[in-house]
């Protein structure tokens, strides 16, 4: 009797331990547009202290991070700079069907660390005195893409061909103006903007008529079926507390 008892004291308390046992924590790798390094960062912060999962970021140009998935690279989830790519992925079975959504739509702004060098309706384009300006390779950034559309669209693109610096990704163009080697550049306004306002220098914020929508998706790859954080980085993107994030930085 007192062997009985004993027996099923031990099994209440090893299963009163495993019950107090947290469940365990997933990491989730995400593959991330340049533009939208800077607001993920804060999100990926608060998604870890309130859910205990993991998040590591790998930013890149859209074209590139597409170009390694397809190649096999471990990334569970893909916040594009643009809508067609996260389109095309689900054509050709990369991501799990249902789950891309626009978690932002993204701002293109003209802008040099100069005050008083970029004008509020980017006629600098046209009249200004400066020997180069960066945009982002246009093959495989969205933005960059955006800003030859803008280019084009004033009848700028032929003659201001030869002052033109292309960036890798926008993330590169940024830093081609930030450290001078091109006087102004176009950039996301999420990497010029603070707390509501253009932190610094000049910049023409460039109306969405010049170019089509920089609507970004996001997308559950076919490698985050089964991974937890994945579905719940996911959902958070969603969310009140990560929403506020997105527009502090400028997306709409």
């Amino acid at each position: 009797m007192k062997k009985s008892l004993s027996r099923l004291l031990t099994i209440l308390l090893l299963t009163s331990l495993v019950l107090s046992i947290p469940a365990q924590a997933d990491v989730v790798q995400v593959a991330v547009a340049a533009n939208f390094t800077a607001p993920l960062k804060e999100i990926a912060a608060a998604f870890e202290k309130a859910s205990g999962h993991q998040v590591q970021l790998s930013p890149g140009a859209t074209g590139m991070l597409y170009a390694q998935i397809k190649n096999g690279a471990p990334f569970q989830v893909f916040l594009s700079a643009d809508s067609e790519t996260p389109e095309k992925m689900e054509q050709e079975k990369l991501t799990v069907s249902g789950s891309r959504f626009t978690y932002a739509t993204g701002t293109l702004v003209l802008w040099s660390p100069n005050a008083g060098l970029v004008d509020d309706k980017g006629t600098v384009l046209a009249h200004g005195n400066f020997s180069h300006i960066a945009i982002a390779n246009p093959r495989l950034a969205p933005y960059g893409a955006a800003a030859m559309e803008t280019l084009t669209k004033m009848n700028l693109a032929t003659k201001l061909q030869d002052k033109l610096v292309q960036g890798a990704n926008i993330a590169q163009t940024f830093q081609f103006v930030v450290s001078g080697n091109a006087e102004l550049g176009f950039v996301a306004l999420s990497q010029v903007m603070k707390d509501g306002n253009i932190s610094r220098g000049s910049a023409w914020t460039v109306p969405g008529t010049m170019h089509a929508p920089i609507r970004q998706d996001a997308v559950l790859l076919q490698n985050g079926k089964d991974n937890n954080a994945a579905k719940a980085l996911l959902k958070f993107l969603r969310e009140p507390a990560a929403v506020a994030i997105i527009k502090a930085y400028g997306y709409q």
